[in-house]
């Protein structure tokens, strides 16, 4: 499966995003998805993720109530939409899936995931 992730850009501090991973060679329902940052110096972080089937969801503390992910499978297509967007949420985003369904425990860890996609460069400044 490949991976196709777009929509990053400049946004001001409050504003909003919706991030888009495109997946080929594959049906999306047939993967867990998640969102990966990683910013200059840090390491990659777990962001959000869905499993597939019950599209149980999880969420890394600093972005839950302003972060969502959904998925379109007829369009083999997740998104993440991002609201009131923080300085601190500059980072390159990545998108990965697998072909498992993790327990909640594991949805935010990079070795769960062994599908990635390049990354999109999401700036937040004013």
């Amino acid at each position: 499966v490949q991976l196709q992730a777009s929509g990053g850009g400049l946004v001001q501090p409050g504003g909003s995003m919706r991030l888009s991973c495109v997946t080929s060679g594959s049906t999306l329902s047939s993967y867990a998805i998640a969102w990966f940052r990683q910013a200059p110096g840090k390491e990659r972080e777990g962001v959000s993720a869905m499993r597939k089937g019950d599209n149980k969801k999880a969420y890394v503390d600093a972005v839950k109530g302003r972060f969502t992910i959904t998925r379109d499978n007829a369009k083999n297509t997740a998104y993440l939409q991002m609201n009131s967007l923080k300085p601190e949420d500059t980072a390159v985003y990545y998108c990965a899936t697998t072909s498992g369904n993790p327990i909640y425990g594991n949805m935010l860890r990079p070795s769960t995931y062994e599908n990635w996609g390049q990354g999109t460069l999401v700036t937040v400044s004013s």
